[in-house]
């Protein structure tokens, strides 16, 4: 199938046209029109080979909504016509105890990304969303609730699910005492999907800048971290606090902000911390984890659970053509809070 996307050709180099073909249909393969693709931090960082894995060519993109237009002689679940959705994976041995117990994204053999990664069969480059076309095997695509936009669901695939796996793993629900560090894509998803769940939600913010985006998220306080008294008064106050920054940064301000067994989970920097004191840890039997994204099956509950609530992150809808504008604006910060591409526009 050929098709067109945008793609680096080197580390940091411009995202510009390319023409490229998908593979041939397998058995259980579906072939989808992508009609939104989301824009993730993480493509700027794989743009810029900032972890030293990028693959090149690269077409970007792995928050991907669209149409099946075709399907494989195996295919039982989608036919012609579904609205379906992509993540951040497209295939995983499917036989290691991490692929049968649904936590495909560390699969033993190392899950296959939806870009910048091989095909397990061919070896090929996989290319992502930042295209008119994808082809995925049957069982890494996803099912999107009839209610739902779909112009606001692509950041689910990878902002939302990134933070909903550690509160379903933590088991937030009514009564648990949630902070979120940080209220960009990843955190303002951590928030909604918090204060869905039942939980009483802290932001936790430099500044008071974001205190009323904050609230009308839903959250219910807001705490400065640079206000050193508010920061004692809120000693041993949360449950599970869910670190967004997408920077290196240092932890301990944030450890007794933790009650004894609680956890801080970090979702956003990929890479060095600052030093951190041990102390809050060892006299409080604290916590510090790591989550990645979810499992195909939970990331189906998550839109499943999306639905039932309604919930949906906020974003700014552009064209293709405006993506290396829009890499710039996320490096500023100056998005509230996704951008999501309307792949419309590719076919001007």
């Amino acid at each position: 199938m050929k098709t067109i996307g945008y793609a680096a050709q080197s580390a940091g180099d411009k995202l510009e046209p390319y023409h490229f073909e998908r593979r041939e249909l397998r058995p259980n393969d579906v072939a989808i029109e992508i009609l939104y693709c989301g824009v993730c931090h993480s493509d700027l960082h794989q743009v810029r080979n900032d972890w030293g894995i990028g693959l090149f060519p690269m077409v970007p993109g792995h928050e991907i909504v669209g149409k099946v237009i075709a399907v494989g002689d195996e295919v039982t679940l989608y036919k012609e016509g579904d609205k379906v959705a992509v993540g951040c994976m497209v295939d995983s041995c499917q036989e290691c105890d991490q692929c049968h117990g649904g936590e495909e994204q560390y699969c033993r053999e190392g899950m296959t990304p939806t870009y910048a990664g091989n095909d397990r069969i061919t070896e090929e480059l996989t290319q992502g969303g930042y295209s008119k076309h994808v082809v995925v095997r049957e069982e890494f695509v996803l099912s999107i609730p009839d209610n739902l936009d779909l112009s606001r669901v692509a950041p689910l695939l990878c902002a939302g699910i990134t933070t909903y796996s550690p509160l379903r793993t933590w088991h937030v629900g009514p009564g648990s005492r949630v902070a979120v560090i940080g209220l960009g894509g990843l955190g303002h998803m951590a928030v909604k999907l918090a204060v869905g769940m039942g939980a009483e939600v802290t932001v936790i913010g430099r500044t008071d800048s974001k205190r009323e985006d904050a609230m009308e998220l839903g959250a219910d306080a807001y705490l400065i971290s640079s206000d050193e008294t508010a920061m004692q008064v809120a000693e041993a106050g949360f449950d599970l606090i869910i670190d967004t920054v997408p920077v290196k940064h240092d932890l301990t301000p944030y450890l007794s902000l933790l009650d004894i067994d609680g956890s801080l989970v970090i979702v956003g920097q990929i890479g060095p911390l600052d030093e951190t004191n041990t102390m809050p840890m060892i006299f409080g039997r604290r916590r510090v984890a790591g989550s990645l994204i979810g499992g195909i099956a939970e990331t189906q509950e998550l839109l499943n659970f999306c639905g039932r609530k309604n919930i949906l992150p906020e974003c700014e809808i552009i064209k293709m053509d405006e993506i290396n504008e829009a890499f710039d604006r996320m490096e500023r910060s100056d998005v509230r809070y996704r951008f999501v591409i309307d792949m419309s526009s590719l076919e001007g």
